[in-house]
């Protein structure tokens, strides 16, 4: 299912493949989601970008956890969660900040109440004018890149690899390869989920911001993800790396990753100022 309704971008994989492109917040996005190669089931991914304002938008990846009963059920409950709780707290000129805390407590308590074993991971990116902002729970990814490549902000995944490489026991290199990739060590879903708050980042012009399910991060290396997406027309970009990715998913040299999964991500990009007229002599 894809919704595009005032401004709402909701993705939930019900076609495969999904992309959609819209204009949100000062800028413009594309979002898309797959189902993995190797499976029949639905795609557990959920993927929605919610406008807040002229100048403002919020981007989500949830990734239902696979192993788990009705992981579909799960993402897709969590984001239509805390789209309604944003919905709300936008009418009620409620903070941003406080709408997402509020949103992604709502969602967890909304995924519990399925009472069926299921989890989800989320990872929310704020755009606030010039500012971005990140929350997350789990191993869905999210990046700020300049043009030229240089990293202005990167989450850790909430796993034993990914908390390995932040402390530098692992490279990124080794973490993809590692027999424990998989496993993920916060949810929402649980009684003792926890949110990572990450400190806000000033957006430059032609910077990039990316959210990946894992389905992207544990096939393409990160110096490859950014060369992909840091330059060049955002639905290329998005096109370059999800056709990477499949390839690697469908192809286990023992070289390079092969992890076959449901894969999704958002791409977004600031409008670049607008361009002063020069008044001529008279």
């Amino acid at each position: 299912m894809s919704n595009l309704i005032d401004g709402l971008l909701l993705l939930d994989g019900a076609f495969e493949p999904d992309s959609q492109a819209a204009a949100v917040g000062g800028g413009s996005v594309v979002a898309f989601t797959e189902r993995s190669p190797d499976k029949d089931t639905e795609n557990e991914d959920t993927l929605a970008v919610i406008p807040w304002g002229p100048e403002s938008a919020v981007l989500v990846v949830a990734d239902g956890a696979g192993g788990l009963p009705a992981g579909k059920r799960a993402s897709l409950t969590a984001v239509s969660s805390l789209v309604e709780t944003l919905s709300v707290a936008m009418s009620e000129t409620v903070v941003l900040r406080t709408a997402i805390l509020d949103g992604i407590e709502a969602a967890n308590e909304a995924v519990m109440r399925l009472s069926n074993g299921s989890a989800t991971t989320m990872t929310v990116v704020t755009i606030e004018g010039k500012l971005v902002r990140c929350y997350q729970i789990g191993d869905s990814e999210a990046l700020v890149v300049g043009q030229r490549g240089r990293i202005k902000l990167q989450t850790t995944a909430h796993s034993p690899t990914g908390f390995a490489v932040e402390a530098g026991f692992l490279d990124e290199r080794e973490a993809l390869h590692h027999a424990e990739r998989h496993l993920v060590s916060n949810f929402l879903g649980t009684s003792d989920m926890k949110i990572d708050i990450g400190a806000p980042v000033e957006l430059r012009p032609r910077d990039t911001v990316m959210l990946a399910s894992d389905g992207l991060m544990d096939n393409v290396h990160l110096h490859e993800v950014i060369e992909h997406i840091r330059k060049g027309p955002a639905a290329a970009a998005v096109d370059d790396v999800v056709e990477l990715a499949r390839r690697r998913m469908q192809s286990d040299n023992g070289k390079e990753p092969s992890k076959p999964d449901d894969l999704s991500l958002i791409v977004y990009r600031k409008n670049p100022p607008a361009r002063r007229k020069s008044r001529g002599k008279s």
